[in-house]
């Protein structure tokens, strides 16, 4: 198959351009000084000779985003639907990937894929647009919802922790707000398995099975690091105050894999000692 990747640069396009080239899949890295996807003709001439559109580009910036929702919009929004849009004219599929933030991050058992989106944040918002737009323009989609995301290639929690626990003697972490930690790696092999799989247009939830806080992933980054995991204390989102809200609950179901004869990527705290040496390298 031959794929065009948007936003190839990234932590997740970076591991999804070299899970394709590995396994021999034509692909077309276009990272952000490649393509503007936000430009109608140059979307629609990059898409013209492609099988797959894998969108991995993205405003990722949480709390910018809630000062500057409009610029946020045009990249979440606007840019899946140009995509969606050129896709359905050449016949091809359209990946697009999301996130948790859609939810209302109130819920005390794992979002279907199917649950009401009720997005809490600028950020949220303009995902949750872009979800509507790609399921407005074309029906040969893949909408995939992941969170929690780390990787080599990019900055993210893990490296965070790291470079904190080498200068400080205590880190007080986060313990009221639960999710999935995923590896890009493991998002990307799953985006590849999907399309492999030749799985049916939908919506499908990419993220580690099982569950754990941050504070709990702090506690498994530290000892990677062969630090003792008493070093990291409990606290609250309330001593962390940030201008765009953090669901405390953000464990996605995967039901709809299933469905699909694909199955999930395995337990975060499996598939993060997998990472690690990668990651903290």
């Amino acid at each position: 198959m031959r794929w065009l990747v948007t936003g190839a640069a990234g932590m997740l396009g970076t591991d999804l351009v070299r899970r394709l080239a590995e396994s021999g899949h034509e692909v077309r890295a276009a990272a952000r000084a490649d393509l503007d996807v936000t430009d109608a003709a140059a979307v629609e001439l990059a898409v013209r000779d492609v099988d797959v559109v894998a969108n991995c580009a993205a405003w990722t910036a949480v709390d910018d985003a809630e000062a500057e929702e409009a610029a946020a919009f045009r990249l979440n929004a606007v840019a899946p639907q140009l995509l969606a849009r050129a896709a359905r004219q050449a016949g091809s599929r359209l990946v697009h990937v999301s996130t948790d933030y859609v939810f209302d991050g109130e819920a005390s058992e794992p979002y279907a894929e199917d649950a009401p989106l009720a997005p809490r944040s600028a950020y949220g918002r303009t995902k949750a647009a872009g979800e509507w737009a790609v399921r407005a323009e074309t029906d040969d989609h893949l909408i995939v919802r992941t969170a929690w995301l780390y990787g080599a290639a990019g900055g993210c929690f893990p490296k965070t922790m790291a470079r904190l626990a080498g200068t400080h003697p205590t880190l007080s972490v986060v313990a009221d707000q639960v999710g999935q930690p995923t590896w890009t790696a493991d998002l990307a092999d799953l985006l590849v398995r999907l399309l492999e799989a030749d799985a049916p247009a939908g919506t499908y939830h990419g993220t580690s099975s099982g569950q754990v806080s941050w504070h709990g992933f702090t506690r498994e980054i530290v000892a990677a690091l062969g630090k003792d995991p008493a070093m990291v204390e409990e606290t609250t989102s309330d001593a962390f105050p940030r201008p765009a809200p953090r669901p405390a609950y953000s464990v996605l179901g995967h039901e709809a894999l299933g469905r699909a004869g694909v199955t999930p990527i395995g337990d975060w705290a499996e598939r993060w000692r997998a990472a690690a040496p990668a990651v903290l390298a």
